[in-house]
Protein backbone atom coordinates (compact mmCIF):
# COMPACT_ATOMS: atom_id res chain seq x y z
CA UNK A 1 0.00 0.00 0.00
CA UNK A 2 3.01 2.45 1.16
CA UNK A 3 5.39 1.35 -1.03
CA UNK A 4 5.37 2.75 -4.43
CA UNK A 5 8.31 1.47 -6.48
CA UNK A 6 11.69 3.10 -5.38
CA UNK A 7 10.29 5.24 -2.00
CA UNK A 8 11.58 2.98 0.41
CA UNK A 9 14.95 2.55 -1.58
CA UNK A 10 14.86 6.55 -1.02
CA UNK A 11 14.23 6.81 2.56
CA UNK A 12 16.48 3.57 3.19
CA UNK A 13 19.72 5.55 1.62
CA UNK A 14 18.48 9.15 3.10
CA UNK A 15 18.54 7.05 6.85
CA UNK A 16 22.38 5.39 5.64
CA UNK A 17 23.67 8.61 4.84
CA UNK A 18 22.25 10.25 8.74
CA UNK A 19 23.99 7.74 10.02
CA UNK A 20 27.08 8.31 8.09
CA UNK A 21 27.40 12.31 8.74
CA UNK A 22 26.51 11.58 12.25
CA UNK A 23 29.12 8.62 12.66
CA UNK A 24 31.70 10.86 11.04
CA UNK A 25 30.81 14.28 12.49
CA UNK A 26 31.45 12.31 16.25
CA UNK A 27 34.93 10.65 14.73
CA UNK A 28 35.89 14.27 13.56
CA UNK A 29 35.02 15.82 16.99
CA UNK A 30 36.90 13.30 19.37
CA UNK A 31 39.75 13.43 16.82
CA UNK A 32 39.74 17.56 17.18
CA UNK A 33 39.49 17.18 20.88
CA UNK A 34 41.84 14.35 21.65
CA UNK A 35 44.58 16.33 19.20
CA UNK A 36 44.35 18.88 21.48
CA UNK A 37 42.79 21.54 19.23
CA UNK A 38 39.12 21.50 20.44
CA UNK A 39 37.16 24.78 21.53
CA UNK A 40 38.07 23.98 25.22
CA UNK A 41 41.19 23.75 25.01
CA UNK A 42 43.64 27.12 26.08
CA UNK A 43 46.85 27.54 25.47
CA UNK A 44 48.98 28.54 28.32
CA UNK A 45 50.40 31.71 29.13
CA UNK A 46 53.95 30.91 28.70
CA UNK A 47 53.41 29.03 25.37
CA UNK A 48 51.36 31.79 23.30
CA UNK A 49 54.76 34.56 25.05
CA UNK A 50 57.05 31.57 23.40
CA UNK A 51 55.37 31.80 19.90
CA UNK A 52 55.52 35.27 20.25
CA UNK A 53 59.01 36.02 20.86
CA UNK A 54 59.56 33.35 18.43
CA UNK A 55 57.66 34.75 15.69
CA UNK A 56 59.27 38.53 16.76
CA UNK A 57 56.22 40.42 17.92
CA UNK A 58 57.72 40.76 21.39
CA UNK A 59 61.33 41.87 22.15
CA UNK A 60 63.15 39.37 24.81
CA UNK A 61 62.71 42.13 27.73
CA UNK A 62 58.92 42.30 26.89
CA UNK A 63 58.89 38.24 26.70
CA UNK A 64 60.46 38.65 30.57
CA UNK A 65 58.28 41.14 31.62
CA UNK A 66 55.11 39.23 30.88
CA UNK A 67 56.15 35.79 31.39
CA UNK A 68 56.40 37.37 35.08
CA UNK A 69 52.43 38.06 35.16
CA UNK A 70 51.31 34.31 35.15
CA UNK A 71 53.61 33.37 37.65
CA UNK A 72 53.25 35.93 39.57
CA UNK A 73 49.55 35.38 39.43
CA UNK A 74 49.78 31.13 39.65
CA UNK A 75 52.23 32.04 42.83
CA UNK A 76 49.08 33.96 44.30
CA UNK A 77 46.60 30.77 43.83
CA UNK A 78 48.76 28.43 44.97
CA UNK A 79 50.27 29.65 48.38
CA UNK A 80 53.53 27.09 49.32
Amino acid sequence: MFYEGGDMVGMHAWWWLFWAVLIGMSLYSFRERSAGRGRNKRDQPHTILQRRLASGEITPLQYEERKALPDRDAGQRNPA
